[in-house]
């Protein structure tokens, strides 16, 4: 008479948990390479913004357009006069330094604090404002997680804005201004 024995031997065990550890960690690179994709989607999102933002600081104060261009890298001192009360009285001189002022606080982050951190903003931030008659063109440089292709190499003007790596990211945009 044959014996057949009920239940799972031991190697039938170990071959199902291999393969679900297999399944286990492909779901967690999935996962981690989406949250790394939704990052650098982010940060691209962020510098669109704060170019566009300076572009429409620009146009509002057309009359000081040869004095915006410059490398900003969150070093600007803080002015006076920020101009953000609507009774402020701003002169187009004090009106750029307070918008470049701000702006700069905005691409650095400066307005999420954790404790006294910057959590904000983007990653390692560089930011050029280039203007030649009336073409303004705004770069802002940034670190994305991994390493690509440097992001200024194509970009004639945008490789001296931010430090040169393979990690670089470039967002540009280009307009053109008329001085009031």
């Amino acid at each position: 008479m044959q014996r057949y024995e009920k239940g799972l031997s031991l190697i039938e065990v170990l071959v199902s948990l291999v393969i679900l550890v297999i399944g286990l960690i492909g779901v967690f690179n999935l996962h981690l390479i989406s949250k790394q994709g939704s990052f650098e989607s982010f940060q691209q999102t962020q510098a669109a913004y704060l170019a566009h933002d300076i572009l429409n600081r620009i146009k509002i104060n057309a009359s000081e357009l040869p004095r915006y261009p410059g490398t900003y890298t969150g070093n600007l001192p803080k002015p006076d006069n920020l101009c953000q009360d609507r009774a402020a009285v701003c002169t187009p001189s004090q009106m750029r330094r307070a918008n470049l002022y701000l702006w700069e606080q905005a691409l650095m982050g400066k307005s999420e604090l954790e404790g006294t951190t910057a959590v904000g903003g983007l990653d390692s931030p560089t930011a050029c404002i280039v203007v030649n008659n009336s073409r303004v063109e705004v770069m802002i440089s940034w670190r994305g997680i991994r390493k690509t292709s440097d992001g200024a190499t194509d970009h004639y003007s945008g490789k001296t804005c931010g430090t040169a790596s393979s990690q670089r990211r470039l967002y540009v945009v280009k307009s053109i201004i008329r001085e009031s």
